[in-house]
């Protein structure tokens, strides 16, 4: 099982609304919304390495109102 966690930086105000839309993604297993560096965290886990990369890619990283992310891929051998 591939994991991945992603940190997202969005426009000021749009939080509850991406927090809802990422929801409805099935690799999306947890989302938060967080203070600090970054606004919203969110744990990803798919069959595949590949699938967490296109989730990442064509959909996360193309929402309205998200500014920046952050990936941080999980080493499967390090768990």
């Amino acid at each position: 099982m591939a994991q991945a966690y992603v940190l997202l930086n969005c426009e000021l105000g749009a939080e509850e609304e991406i927090i809802g839309k990422l929801k409805e993604f099935k690799t999306v297993k947890e989302v938060h919304g967080t203070f600090g560096a970054y606004d919203i965290t969110v744990k990803l886990e798919a069959e595949t390495a590949e699938t967490l990369r296109e989730t990442i890619t064509q959909n996360l990283r193309k929402m309205d109102k998200i500014r920046s992310t952050l990936t941080l891929t999980v080493v499967e051998e390090q768990r």
